[in-house]
Parts: C-alpha cells; structure tokens; sequence
C-alpha cells in the first residue's frame, strides 16, 4: 500500500490472547512487516505459557486484561487505544498478517466504519465438525434476526474506523463480542464491507479455546438478548404468540362445551386460560412500549456516532488523501 494513502493515519493492531506463545511471535512479526508504521498491541488475558513474553520479545506492546473472556479484553482495547484506523486479529495464526493491507485498503476505498474479513475455507479447520455446523446455523439465525450485512459474524479479523470503535458499547464477556459487533453495525446502519479471506489451520501444539456447547449456548443467550435490545416488539410479540396460542389451546374444550350444554364445568382451566391471555396482552404491550425505548436509544447512539471524528482519508477522494489531518494517537503510546 503507497505511504500516501497510509501515512498520515495512525493505525493500531489489536492481538487479543490467551495461552497463544507457540503462535504470537511469529503473528507480530508478519503485522510489523506488513504495516511498519503501526503499533502492535497484544493484550494478554491470563495466559499460563509464556505468550506475553513472546509477545514483548517479538516487539509487541502488552497489556494484560484480568477478566477473562475476549470481549473483556476487547472493550478493555478499545477503551485504551486512540487510532484512526484499527485491525483486530487472533494471535492463533490462522489469519494472515499479509491480508491486512487489504483490510485497510477496503476500510478506506470503501469508506466504511468496519470491513469483515469472511473466512474462505472456515469449515476445514483443525476445529471439530460441530463448530461449522454451529457457524453455519448462527449466521443463518443471524440473516433472519438482524438482517443481511453479514455472512460471518464469528470473524475475528477485521478493521474498525474510529467511529466504530469509541461509539461501540461492548457488553459482552466472551466470544459473543463479535456478534455484538455485527448487531451494533445493523442497528446504525453503519456503512460495512465484507472482504474473503483465506482461513488457516492452527499450527502443531496450539488448540481452539471454544467449546462446541458452552460457548454456542453463550452465543444463543446473546441473541437473544440483543434482539431484545434491538427489536423488542419481534422479542415480545413472538412470546405473546406463544402465550396466546396457549391460552386458545385450553379455552377451546371450555368454550365448545359451553356453547353445548351453557355450562362452565372446568373453571380452573378456563381461569388459567384467561391468565394465559391476559398476560400475552400484557407481553404485547411491553413490546410496542419498549419498541420506542430502543429506537430513541439508536437515535442517541446514533448521534453519538456522528459526533465522533473521522480520519480525513476515510472521507475525502483518493486523490485527498494525502492532504488529510493526521489525528493524535493518545493513549496508544501509553497502553
């Protein structure tokens, strides 16, 4: 990539990792050779094997994160590191640091608040046949939940704008974060872009921290916790439905018998059925109440966003690029 496009943005590299020494050194050194210019900053989140210090020897910055889980060690990067451009990677190996010139030629070109580095190839992993299927099925669910941005929302290489990244609340504590990531593009509306990559293997001696049950039963509560963020009248209309067909379920034998003979002989039933019914109306009206709480909370996001400064590359013509602002890196040099 021509220093002109580059030069007057401050990019930083995130690596976040646990238990990865046999594959980090190797990892920063690919990112430094492809992006001279950058910082390099791996955060270390309790790792037992040596990785920070691979890290450090390899010329990395390391911070170490506590709490464990990577979206603690995402919102923690996030929070400490000022750039203009930012590239997420694992520190496993199986992205390739030469892709990232790419990453940040489509961040710019295309304008975009964050670019997906889809993974050609995912389902050949090393990783156990029930993590495709699970990738598959949660992108389906994704594609009809939140809309069609994405392709793969489990990614973890990826460019963020600045925008992105200080308007991005980060809740999550595990692996959800990028779902959380995708579901906070879709609901701003935020211009993405999607680049096929190539996914590597892991390398002798270093294994997947997923677990096929725990974290896909991880990443199902985050749906469903964030499309009752998002879209709580779909959340709430949905168990509604559920309650109502209930209650229709067991008022029918009561009101057939009533219409037969004009008697109630199952009161019990019909009072649960009534119960059942009352509180689907009650579901349905927390739904469109709610409903209008999240689109004033995505208007206030929204605005936010829009606050936020924007790297001058990243809005002007190719031809301006060049003459962009440069913006300071802060806290980047003191993380």
């Amino acid at each position: 990539m021509a220093r002109s496009r580059t030069g007057n943005l401050d990019i930083a590299v995130l690596l976040p990792c646990y238990n990865e020494a046999a594959t980090i050194g190797p990892v920063v050194q690919g990112f430094r050779a492809m992006l001279p210019d950058a910082a390099i900053h791996v955060y270390d989140n309790n790792s037992t094997d040596g990785t920070a210090l691979q890290a450090m020897l390899a010329g990395a910055h390391v911070v170490r994160e506590r709490r464990q889980g990577k979206g603690h060690v995402v919102r923690r990067m996030f929070a400490d590191i000022d750039a203009d451009i930012y590239i997420m990677a694992d520190g496993d190996g199986t992205y390739a640091p030469d892709d990232a010139e790419e990453l940040v030629r489509t961040l710019l070109t295309e304008r975009a608040d964050m670019v997906v580095g889809t993974r050609r190839g995912v389902h050949a992993d090393a990783g156990r046949h029930g993590h495709a299927l699970g990738n598959r099925l949660f992108n389906l669910l994704y594609r009809t939940i939140f809309g069609p941005d994405f392709t793969d929302i489990f990614s973890g290489y990826r460019a963020f704008s600045r925008r992105f990244v200080k308007s991005f609340p980060a809740v999550s504590g595990g692996f959800e974060i990028e779902t959380e990531m995708s579901v906070h593009a879709s609901r701003l509306k935020l211009p993405v872009s999607e680049l096929e990559l190539d996914y590597g293997r892991r390398p002798e001696g270093s294994h997947s921290k997923l677990s096929t049950f725990r974290d896909g039963g991880k990443i199902l509560w985050m749906f469903a916790m964030l499309m009752k963020e998002t879209r709580p009248f779909a959340f709430f209309s949905a168990i509604s439905a559920a309650f109502m067909l209930t209650s229709l379920g067991f008022m029918t034998p009561v009101l057939a018998e009533y219409f037969e003979t004009g008697l109630v002989s199952r009161m019990p039933t019909w009072v649960l059925s009534m119960a059942l019914m009352m509180i689907s109306f009650m579901l349905f009206t927390a739904g469109v109440i709610l409903d209008s709480v999240a689109r004033a909370r995505a208007e206030q996001l929204r605005i936010h966003y829009m606050s936020l400064e924007t790297p001058g590359a990243a809005k002007l013509p190719d031809s301006d690029a060049a003459s962009a602002p440069r913006a300071g890196r802060g806290k980047a040099d003191a993380a």
